[in-house]
């Protein structure tokens, strides 16, 4: 079994940090779409209606990054973890690629299933 080098680990460490940026940015913008519509916003009956679903949405897509964000930084910490990046269940090697877009992963793509 062979874990990832102090190159693979510095890489992905820089990647990760890459799209914490990213995702702190896109949780600027739906923090921004989900302020509440104040009544007084003379926007009409249906177009309130609309406002207020589309607010739903964007409160959905908020969490889900906010939860893509917390995996990514417990995933930063479980790199001491001598086991990490390794599957639970067979011990081979998780592939970077699959713990960026999955960060809780842990198990490869062919235990996963």
């Amino acid at each position: 079994m062979s874990h990832w080098s102090a190159e693979e680990t510095e890489q992905f460490k820089k990647m990760v940090k890459q799209k914490l940026v990213q995702l702190d940015e896109r949780i600027i913008e739906y923090r921004e779409l989900t302020k509440p519509i104040p009544p007084e916003n003379a926007i009409g009956r249906v177009s309130r209606m609309d406002a207020i679903n589309n607010r739903s949405v964007n409160q959905a897509a908020l969490r889900q990054v906010e939860k893509q964000r917390q995996d990514l930084l417990r995933a930063l910490d479980r790199l001491k973890e001598d086991r990490f990046g390794l599957c639970q269940n067979c011990g081979e090697l998780i592939p970077m690629g699959r713990i960026l877009l999955v960060p809780g992963a842990a198990r490869c793509v062919r235990c996963a299933d």
